[in-house]
Formats: C-alpha cells, sequence, structure tokens
C-alpha cells in the first residue's frame, strides 16, 4: 500500500488525485476479493488451482463435441447418438479379442495388427530417412543431386502409391507398409537435412581445425545438435503413418482398423464407425504425446 501511495504522489494536480483515487480503490478490491493463489499459499491449494485450470477447459470442450453430436443426431434421424454409441461400445470392449475366422475378429486384433503395420513401416522409413537427411544436410553435393527428386515425389498423394505397392510386393500387407514408408519417409529426411544445416558453421570450422574425422564430427558435434531437429520429423511422420494406414486398410482388406471400419459400414453399423474413428484419433494422440514425451527428453533445452 506505501508504494501505490508513493506512486500516486509523484501525480500531480487533477490527474494526480483521479490516479490516487483508482490506486486506492484497486487495492480496496484486492483486500475484498483476494484471487485463489493469494487467498492460501498453501501447496496443495496451488495445485488444486492449477489442476481445475488444466482439466476444465478440456472437459467443457469434450462436453460441447457431445452436445453438438446429440443436436446432430437427433435432427439427422440416421446418425447414432452418443448413448446408442456408449452402449455398443460397452459390448464391442466385453470381448476385444475374439476370433470368429479371418475375416471377423475383435476390434483388439485389428488395432494390433494396424500398429504391427505402422511399426514395420515407421521404423523402415527412420532407417532411410534420418541417414539420409544427414547425408542431404552435409554434403550440398548431394542435396542439389536429390532436390528435384524430392520435389516431384514428395506431394504425391500416399494412396497415389498403393498400386505401385500391390503391383510389386504381389500381396496387401506389404503394399500398405510400403504406403506407410513412402508417405512417411519425407518429413524425417527434410527435418534432419535442415538441422544438419542449422548447425554453428564455426562448431564444423572446429572440427576441420582439429582434423575429426567424419564419424567423430557426426558423434561430438552434428548428432547432439540434430537430434530435436530428428525428433520433430519422427513426431510429424508417426502422425503421417498413422492416417495413412486406416486408408489403404480400406482398400486392401485384411485385418486392420481401416479394413474393420470398410466392413461395418457393408454391414450398416455406423455406432462401430463412429467407434473406430475415436480409436483411432485415441491411438494417435497417444502415439504423438509419447513421442512429444521422448523429444522433450532429447530436446536439451532447445524445445521441440
Amino acid at each position: 500500500m506505501q508504494a501505490i501511495k508513493h506512486e500516486a504522489s509523484v501525480v500531480t494536480g487533477t490527474e494526480g488525485k483521479t490516479v490516487e483515487h483508482k490506486l486506492a480503490a484497486r487495492a480496496a478490491s484486492k483486500r475484498r476479493f483476494p484471487s485463489l493463489e493469494s487467498a492460501d499459499t498453501s501447496p496443495a491449494v496451488r495445485f488444486l488451482v492449477q489442476a481445475i485450470k488444466t482439466v476444465v477447459p478440456p472437459l467443457l470442450g469434450l462436453a460441447l463435441l457431445v452436445l453438438v453430436w446429440s443436436v446432430v443426431a437427433k435432427s439427422s434421424g440416421g446418425l447414432p447418438g452418443p448413448a446408442s454409441t456408449w452402449e455398443s461400445a460397452k459390448l464391442l470392449f466385453a470381448d476385444p479379442f475374439y476370433q470368429n475366422g479371418p475375416n471377423d475378429q475383435g476390434v483388439g486384433w485389428n488395432i494390433l495388427n494396424s500398429l504391427g503395420r505402422v511399426g514395420v513401416g515407421f521404423g523402415l522409413a527412420a532407417l532411410v530417412g534420418i541417414p539420409a537427411g544427414f547425408i542431404l544436410g552435409r554434403f550440398a553435393f548431394v542435396s542439389a543431386m536429390f532436390a528435384p527428386v524430392i520435389s516431384l515425389l514428395r506431394p504425391v498423394s500416399p494412396l497415389a502409391w498403393l498400386p505401385i505397392g500391390l503391383l510389386v510386393f504381389k500381396a496387401a500387407s506389404p503394399a500398405s507398409i510400403w504406403v506407410i514408408f513412402i508417405s512417411s519417409v519425407w518429413p524425417m529426411i527434410l527435418n534432419t537435412a535442415a538441422g544438419v544445416r542449422a548447425v554453428p558453421q564455426d562448431y564444423l570450422n572446429v572440427a576441420r581445425v582439429l582434423r575429426l574425422s567424419e564419424f567423430k564430427v557426426f558423434t561430438t558435434i552434428l548428432f547432439p545438435s540434430v537430434l530435436p531437429h530428428v525428433l520433430t520429423g519422427v513426431r510429424l511422420s508417426i502422425g503421417v503413418a498413422w492416417l495413412v494406414i486406416v486408408a489403404a486398410e480400406m482398400l486392401t482388406g485384411g485385418v486392420g482398423i481401416g479394413f474393420w471400419v470398410w466392413d461395418e459400414w457393408n454391414n450398416l453399423n455406423v455406432e462401430h464407425i463412429i467407434i473406430a474413428i475415436f480409436i483411432v484419433g485415441l491411438v494417435g494422440l497417444l502415439l504423438e504425446q509419447a513421442l512429444i514425451l521422448l523429444a522433450r527428453r532429447f530436446s536439451f533445452g532447445q524445445g521441440v
């Protein structure tokens, strides 16, 4: 309060009196209505306030989504509402791993098969894309040589690669893995190459003066500096891979979440299609959050 009066006293005349009156009113208001943080500074109260600020907005967003969904379902007449979808989900997840033949398996098997294909395709893309990005970022000649190839192939729609995969591999599952590979390799190549180019030239000049081998330059300078960029590319790629697998499986068939969606559409089971949409979103969210945590762990304070 003394500081407020001192601040007000430096202002003279009518304007000064007005400012002093406003500051005094503000101080009185703070005494009458203290904020939650200042009312009780115990760690438990601060944790509760922070938890409310963190949890309440997402819950309100989800509640709004359910409300809009209910309104649309009632007005359309054909779209299942949240209540009927919830009842269907309870029956579905009561036995997620049943097997009644190759084309009738539980949703758990479909999710695991899709995750397996994403894991193989994404792993192959990482094995190829990350080293390729280091080479393109390190050597300007190689970068100039492959720049037109990357610019030509990168904008191609993922599903446009599916017929090529079916023609080459003669089977649906390898073709789906091929589509995941070719779709998710570009973010890793481009982000890794950009990270290598962003390494300060002074570091490389010092390495040249010390006559470090290329392996030593990679392990002591390039890899620690580029790792956040690599992880950013990995995070973007896993999102692309999970998006692509659903569309690829819808076209190729077999066992997988995409095929399950198409099969349920043929059975006119719209509740299961809505459940599949939530499953795809939830799994994609978990994959992305896991990679964000990994990226923060190895970002070395550079931010990702």
